[in-house]
């Protein structure tokens, strides 16, 4: 009985056929290949997933924060509709509206007469202060 193969097995068995000690070299290779995918894939879907973010950083710290909070919301409720968002607003500028309204709101104070900065009170000089204080100080 030196002879441990079944007498119907045929001569050629497949490589991913396990020996009788247990030996799986299929389901190891196998373990291997699906965590490294499966770790390749949640690279990439985090990587897709910080677009919109990469992208927002030219952009002013407002825009930024609010697309970072889209994104956010994006990743914990699986809401693809925030995601979309975010990409949008990081894709287009909005238009900038506070610029030009500051310039006409300083062009009109200058034409009313008024100073846009508020005036600091005169402090006295040397010579608007009394004898009594030089000798004192």
């Amino acid at each position: 009985m030196s002879d441990t193969r079944h007498p119907m097995a045929p001569e050629h068995l497949p490589s991913f056929i396990t020996a009788a000690d247990g030996s799986d070299y299929l389901f190891t290779v196998m373990i291997f290949f699906v965590v490294g995918l499966i770790l390749l894939l949640g690279v990439a879907y985090f990587t897709l997933h910080a677009l919109p973010e990469r992208m927002a950083h030219k952009g002013n710290s407002t825009q930024l924060q609010l697309i970072s909070v889209l994104a956010m919301l994006a990743l914990f409720t699986h809401n693809n509709l925030f995601w979309v968002a975010a990409l949008a607003l990081a894709a287009f500028r909005p238009p900038d509206i506070v610029t030009p309204l500051n310039a006409m709101a300083q062009a009109l104070t200058r034409i009313a007469g008024r100073d846009a900065a508020p005036q600091e009170p005169d402090m006295p000089t040397q010579s608007d202060t009394p004898d009594e204080e030089k000798t004192h100080a």
